[in-house]
């Protein structure tokens, strides 16, 4: 068969299972009644209505103001109607694999691992899911893409407005941030470091400067959003290695807030009480339960979508959706298949890379590193993988793509019996953590 035709079928596939997957995504929130909002997206929704009528643009210290205002923009251009910021968002989850496809090529991927990684991320439904919710997913990731191509492209003052993009909708880089300057390390002309930089911090500055003045004047702390020590608080304390299932976080939060008048004397409150757990169950046996619980958390099959589809409220679904009984299984079923497929050859792919590590690469390393650390104490929700998910696509789609006997071999995998041993370890971890968390904590037995 000619190259060309074989792409062309190739595509049409990836376009028909595409179809596919939106179809079975926007009939299971719409068909049987609009999906009921879950958490934090109500929060945002009446942050949003709130702006519309007049209110303050930062309301509160625990959530950043981004995901609000991009609604309320939204809703005042086009209507207040969920679905508008569903068909936005959906854009921008598009646009999302437009930018993993041209980070990955940058990365070291071959043309086909680049199409194969935006393919992975475009059919799996439980991302594409999540430009159907008003959580701020879908937007901090799409900068955060962003920002990672414009620093490949030497663009620094548009990376930094990125980045600062994103820490307006998700606090998680607010720590990480200069990290990102390894990337400006100038390969030539160590004169042009300083520049770099400096390009970098001013578009950053700019764009998070209103929040951090705003923070500044309310409480004397230049800062955007602070919900550190809450989460690590709810971290310290969860139970399961599921979400969802006897989740404190709703109902220690106006616990939390009621605690102190000011962000400082909240955490100032908790952190004692973050002390005195410690002090009672000693740091390495508290420290060994949280490796025994976190990461399972993070990592489980049990995404979002899933939790949010009907079933048993003891397993930690919440029966948000209102789906017939076999959209439910369809959904669940290729939400699993998809979710080990891209853990289990993302994991080949990491141990088979054989490039040389450039600023990217350890970029990105020192990225899923910090979110890795960062996860063993806090709170941690299966949606909080989603930063590292475009990541696993690139590395499962260069050794899915890659072969010894085509043409087209992926040059960055190299398939030695080494490599494909730690990958296959690696394969089975990532797998034990996504799919046993239930079956160990013995949920809705009995």
């Amino acid at each position: 068969m000619k190259p060309t035709v074989a792409r062309r079928r190739w595509l049409a596939l990836f376009l028909a299972l595409f179809a596919l997957s939106q179809g079975a995504l926007w009939l299971a929130y719409y068909g049987g009644g609009a999906k009921a909002l879950v958490g934090d997206e109500q929060g945002y929704q009446a942050r949003a209505l709130g702006i519309l009528a007049g209110g303050e643009w930062m309301q509160g210290t625990i959530w950043p103001p981004l995901q609000s205002l991009w609604l309320a923009a939204l809703y005042a251009l086009f209507g207040a109607h969920v679905w508008i910021a569903q068909l936005a968002q959906s854009a921008l989850f598009i646009a999302c694999a437009g930018l993993l496809r041209d980070f990955w090529r940058r990365f070291g991927g071959s043309v086909a691992a680049a199409n194969g990684a935006a393919a992975l991320f475009l059919l799996n439904p439980a991302i594409a899911a999540y430009a159907h919710w008003l959580w701020p997913e879908t937007l901090h990731l799409s900068l955060l893409l962003a920002a990672l191509c414009l620093l490949a492209r030497q663009r620094v003052f548009a990376a930094g407005a990125a980045v600062g993009g994103a820490i307006l909708a998700k606090s998680l880089l607010s720590v990480f941030w200069p990290a990102f300057l390894l990337a400006l390390v100038p390969r030539g002309n160590p004169r042009q470091g300083p520049r770099l930089v400096a390009g970098f911090v001013l578009g950053l500055g700019l764009v998070t400067a209103p929040a951090l003045w705003h923070g500044w004047r309310e409480y004397g702390k230049p800062m955007i959003a602070d919900s550190s020590i809450y989460n690590l608080w709810i971290g310290l304390t969860d139970r399961w290695r599921s979400d969802y299932v006897e989740d404190m976080g709703g109902v220690t939060l106006p616990e939390f807030l009621a605690s102190g008048a000011t962000p400082q004397q909240r955490n100032a409150i908790y952190l004692d009480k973050v002390r005195a757990l410690v002090e009672e169950r000693g740091g390495a046996p508290l420290l060994a339960s949280q490796f025994g619980r976190q990461y399972f958390r993070l990592f489980s099959a049990k995404t979002p979508l899933v939790s949010q589809l009907p079933g048993l409220a003891c397993a930690g679904h919440l029966s948000a959706y209102h789906t017939p009984p076999w959209l439910t299984r369809g959904l669940s079923v290729a939400n699993d298949a998809l979710h080990a497929l891209i853990l289990a050859a993302a994991a080949f792919g990491i141990a088979a890379w054989r490039r040389r590590p450039d600023r990217m690469f350890v970029l990105v390393a020192l990225f899923a590193a910090y979110q890795l650390a960062l996860f063993a104490l806090i709170h941690v929700k299966a949606r909080f993988l989603l930063p590292l998910l475009p990541f696993l696509c690139g590395f499962a789609a260069s050794f899915l793509c890659a072969s010894r006997e085509r043409g087209d071999a992926d040059a960055a995998i190299a398939r030695t019996l080494p490599r494909l041993a730690i990958g296959a370890v690696l394969a089975v971890l990532l797998l034990f953590l996504a799919f046993a968390g239930p079956w160990l904590d013995g949920l809705c037995a009995g």
